[in-house]
């Protein structure tokens, strides 16, 4: 922000760039105790190197190894009792704040308005939340709340077989990533309903991604908004992100992809498989008589360790078996066998393919959206949720069905909430660091 043209004004200059960089990096006003710290190291590093550079460096360095710097630091009143709950000051709330909306820190209008006392005032709070969603800054919830959601990070790592899935490679990851983003950055930007996650009848597609679905028409590596009219893509189950990340290297998995239906979708915790039960088995390479993946199941489903969860589970991910380990529509599966994608829900819902288990889930849409808030408030506290946090979440629903269940009125009640605005204080049991002494 500035440079000395000669050695009297280097204190000055100095002043301004740490205290610049300290008030983002202590995402808080500084104050005279900051700076005698930091132009301390300022002036020891100017003797030691010789150069104005020399003290900035070593005055970045003190900033960047400040407690202030290094945690997010959120400190009970001085008179609160052990337990007791009480509201976060508003430069706590600022940070909070932007790093659920932006994962950084403030910017200095955030800033301003916390030191001021003003951003906890509820007005002005909605005013800001509706000014960081519309902010490029806002496309890191695309990036990390739905990367993390969907497991989108996962698709770095699949690693479909090359002998099975020939027509996998770099550039059709990338597209299906970028497909996926898209799409949920439209919900977010365009301030959609989120049940349109699942009913969407767009996507974003390029002409390799295209191709990939058998869709006609698109040209070119850009992506381009696409109205889907078949039926079977509609809404997030019928990304090839998803539907690769639920996939074996070699083949679908209709455990996995229910499992990932009923934990992302609809919100049911799903047990962890008994420690005895045997993997699932596959068809070796010169049986003469091949078994459908339903067959396979059938068999395993005959263990009853296994038969209460996979009665929940295989009726949604068969409904999706049409789709290949790749997110290619197909009839026949790995074996040559005609598919089975036909199933009967726990409520006893008769499904047959994709286009039914969408709809029978959004029949119920506050089912979703309950999950859907669930996960952006686990992302918001940065901690997992409660059973106390359940009345909060209905809340948010309730708030959010008048709008028809739109984008910003689901991110402006988690805001509003509770478990985001207030904190509870230390108790007598819990194990208190002192950060002084770091």
């Amino acid at each position: 922000s500035c440079y000395p043209e000669r050695a009297s004004r280097e204190t000055r200059c100095a002043n301004e760039i740490l205290s610049n960089l300290a008030r983002q990096a202590y995402r808080r006003p500084i104050d005279d105790a900051d700076m005698e710290i930091l132009m301390d190291f300022f002036r020891i590093g100017r003797e030691s190197k010789g150069t104005f550079e020399g003290g900035i460096q070593l005055g970045l360095r003190r900033i960047l190894m400040s407690p202030d710097f290094l945690f997010r630091l959120e400190q009970d009143p001085e008179n609160a009792e052990p337990g007791e709950v009480f509201a976060i000051s508003d430069l706590e709330l600022a940070s909070r704040l932007s790093f659920f909306l932006w994962s950084s820190v403030p910017d200095d209008e955030l800033i301003d308005l916390a030191a001021a006392n003003r951003l906890s005032n509820p007005v002005t709070l909605e005013r800001q939340v509706t000014r960081m969603l519309k902010d490029e800054r806002s496309q890191a919830l695309v990036r990390n709340f739905a990367g993390q959601w969907f497991h989108l990070r996962n698709l770095n790592s699949a690693d479909p077989d090359g002998l099975v899935f020939p027509n996998f490679d770099e550039n059709l990851r990338n597209g299906f990533l970028q497909e996926s983003s898209l799409f949920f950055s439209s919900i977010m930007t365009e301030d959609r309903p989120v049940t349109e996650l699942l009913t969407a009848d767009y996507t974003y597609l390029n002409q390799r991604l295209a191709r990939h679905y058998g869709i006609s028409g698109i040209t070119g590596d850009d992506f381009q908004r696409v109205t889907l009219t078949d039926g079977t893509r509609q809404g997030i189950l019928g990304h090839g992100s998803i539907l690769t990340v639920t996939s074996f290297p070699h083949r679908t998995s209709p455990v996995l992809r229910g499992k990932w239906i009923m934990e992302n979708i609809l919100g049911a915790e799903v047990p962890a498989p008994p420690d005895d039960v045997p993997a699932l088995e596959e068809n070796a390479a010169d049986a003469i008589d091949i078994l459908s993946m339903r067959d396979r199941l059938a068999k395993h489903r005959n263990n009853p360790a296994c038969a209460g969860c996979h009665n929940m589970l295989d009726p949604l991910g068969f409904a999706l078996e049409k789709f290949d380990g790749i997110g290619r529509y197909r009839d026949l599966d790995e074996g040559g066998l005609p598919i089975d994608a036909s199933g009967v829900l726990a409520d006893g819902t008769p499904i047959d393919g994709p286009a039914d288990l969408r709809e029978a889930i959004a029949k119920t849409p506050e089912v979703f959206v309950k999950t859907f808030t669930s996960k952006m408030l686990t992302y918001a506290l940065g901690r997992g949720l409660e059973f106390y946090d359940m009345p909060t979440v209905r809340q948010i629903v309730g708030e959010a069905e008048k709008s028809e269940f739109r984008f910003s009125t689901i991110v402006q009640e988690i805001v509003k909430s509770v478990p985001f605005r207030m904190k509870r204080a230390a108790s007598q049991d819990d194990e208190n660091i002192d950060l002084a002494d770091i």
